[in-house]
C-alpha cells in the first residue's frame, strides 16, 4: 500500500476519550491528555492521516481545547501537528453541527465517533450516507433494531463501520480468548466486573441516567468480549437485569449506581446451558486504578482468571500518590521527546481501523473482509446490543427476563421479548 493513501479523519465528540478535556481543565482520570486525537495526530505524523475535524455541540469549547491540548501534546511530544478544522465556530452551539461538518469529508474518508450513546445513531448513519468508514464507541447503538439498520447501511454504502472494543487488544484478553476457544470446552460459568470511580457520574452527569447508564457504558467491553470469544460456539438467549441505589441519587442523579446482568448462554453445538453475570458500578471508591477490570470464566474443560487492573507496575510520586499502571493501554511518557504509545492497544485498536480504511479505499480488501473477528464490525457484535437493550428492558420491567429471539440456529439475534412464563 503506498504510503500517500493517507485519510482524511473526522473526530465527532469532544470529551475525556477524545481530548482529555472535562470541565474546563484536564480530566481527572487516566486519559487526561486523551486517546483519539493524540492518536490521529501522531498517525498524521507518521503518513497515514492528512487532514483532521473535531466536531462538538458547545463550539465556545474549542479555545480551551486547543489550549489544552497544546499543553498535553504540542508541548509534551516534538514533531505533533495540532491543525485541527473545529465545528461548530468558536462563537456557536450547535447540535447538528455533525452534519456541517459530515458534508466537508468524501466518500472514503473515517469518522471517530465518541459522543453520548443516545446520539451514536443519528451521527453514525450520516457518516455512513456520506461514504465515509465509520468507527463508534461502544456500544455502538441502544437497540439492536438500530444496531441492524446501520448494518444495512454499510452494506448499501460499501463502508467499514465498526465498535471501537480496544480490550479485543489487550494482550490478557487476548490470549484467554484463544485459550478458551483452544482448550477450555464448552462455556459453563464467567462473573465480569469492571468499575470507575464515583467522580466519574460527575464527568458524566450531562447524561448519566438520561441518554445511558453503567451497564451500556462498562458491561460492554466484557459482553464484548464474550461475543467475540464465543462465537460460533454459544449464543446468548435470556438476560435478567438488577440494580444497585443510592449513591447517584444522592448527588441529585437519577441512574443506577452499579448494574448486573446474569445471561444465560445456551451451547450451540450440545444445547446446554452455561451463565454468566456482568456487574458494572461507577460508584466505586477511588483507588490505586482507574478502572477495576477483571473476570473468571469456566469452561467444561479449565478455567482462566483475568484481572486487567494489576499488571505488576506500580508509580509513587509527591503529586499524585501511589497507582497501579498499565502503559500496555497508553503509554504517554515521551521517549527522547517523542510520543511512543504506538504498541499501545489504546493506540492499535483506532491504528488498525485507519489502515483497514486504507486498505480498502486502495482496493486492497473488502469491508466484509474484516468480519473474520479482526475488528468488531457492525455485522458481528448484534448479540452485544441485543443484551445490553435486554438488560435495559429487564430493569425498567422490575427484573422480569428478556429473551434473545433467533431464527433456529443462527447466531445473528432477530429481536428481543419479555420472557413468557408457564
Amino acid at each position: 500500500m503506498s504510503e500517500t493513501n493517507k485519510v482524511n479523519v473526522l473526530m465527532v465528540g469532544t470529551g475525556e476519550y477524545t481530548t482529555g478535556y472535562v470541565g474546563g481543565k484536564a480530566a481527572d482520570s487516566d486519559k487526561g491528555a486523551g486517546v483519539v486525537a493524540l492518536t490521529m495526530f501522531d498517525l498524521r505524523r507518521r503518513n497515514k492521516v492528512d487532514r483532521v475535524g473535531m466536531c462538538g455541540v458547545n463550539g465556545k469549547k474549542f479555545p480551551g481545547i486547543r489550549s489544552h491540548m497544546q499543553k498535553c501534546i504540542g508541548n509534551v511530544y516534538n514533531g505533533m501537528d495540532l491543525t485541527c478544522d473545529t465545528f461548530p465556530g468558536d462563537d456557536e452551539v450547535d447540535p447538528k453541527a455533525f452534519q456541517t461538518a459530515t458534508k466537508s469529508f468524501q466518500k472514503g474518508d473515517v469518522a471517530v465517533i465518541f459522543t453520548p450513546d443516545d446520539t451514536h445513531f443519528e451521527i453514525a448513519m450520516e457518516c455512513i450516507q456520506q461514504g465515509m468508514h465509520v468507527m463508534v464507541t461502544k456500544p455502538i447503538v441502544k437497540t439492536l433494531a438500530d444496531h441492524q439498520k446501520l448494518a444495512r447501511a454499510a452494506d448499501e454504502n460499501g463502508v467499514l463501520v465498526a465498535m471501537e472494543v480496544h480490550k479485543r487488544l489487550d494482550p490478557f484478553y487476548a490470549d484467554a480468548r484463544d485459550r478458551v476457544r483452544d482448550e477450555l470446552g464448552n462455556f459453563q460459568y464467567m462473573y465480569a466486573y469492571m468499575s470507575q470511580p464515583k467522580h466519574q457520574l460527575e464527568t458524566f452527569k450531562a447524561w448519566a441516567g438520561k441518554s445511558s447508564d453503567i451497564s451500556y457504558y462498562l458491561n460492554s467491553h466484557h459482553i464484548d468480549w464474550s461475543e467475540w470469544t464465543l462465537s460460533g460456539i454459544a449464543r446468548p438467549i435470556r438476560v435478567t437485569a438488577t440494580p444497585s441505589t443510592g449513591v447517584a441519587q444522592n448527588k441529585g442523579i437519577n441512574t443506577e449506581d452499579s448494574i448486573t446482568l446474569t445471561v444465560q448462554w445456551q451451547n450451540i453445538d450440545t444445547k446446554t446451558l452455561g451463565c454468566a453475570i456482568y456487574t458494572s458500578s461507577w460508584a466505586a471508591p477511588k483507588s490505586d486504578v482507574h478502572s477495576q477490570q477483571r473476570f473468571f470464566f469456566m469452561g467444561t474443560k479449565g478455567e482462566i482468571t483475568v484481572d486487567q487492573a494489576h499488571r505488576g507496575a506500580s508509580v509513587s510520586t509527591d503529586s499524585n500518590g501511589y497507582a497501579s499502571i498499565n502503559p500496555l493501554f497508553m503509554k504517554y511518557t515521551p521517549t527522547n521527546g517523542k510520543f511512543s504509545g504506538q504498541g499501545s492497544y489504546g493506540v492499535k485498536s483506532f491504528e488498525n481501523f485507519i489502515d483497514a480504511c486504507r486498505d480498502i479505499n486502495a482496493g486492497h480488501k473488502n469491508p466484509s473482509d474484516y468480519d473474520d473477528g479482526s475488528l468488531a464490525t457492525v455485522h458481528t457484535t448484534l448479540q452485544g446490543t441485543a443484551i445490553l437493550e435486554a438488560g435495559r428492558k429487564s430493569l425498567d420491567s422490575d427484573g422480569r427476563p428478556v429473551d434473545i429471539l433467533y431464527n433456529g440456529d443462527n447466531m445473528e439475534p432477530i429481536g428481543i421479548a419479555p420472557h413468557q412464563f408457564n
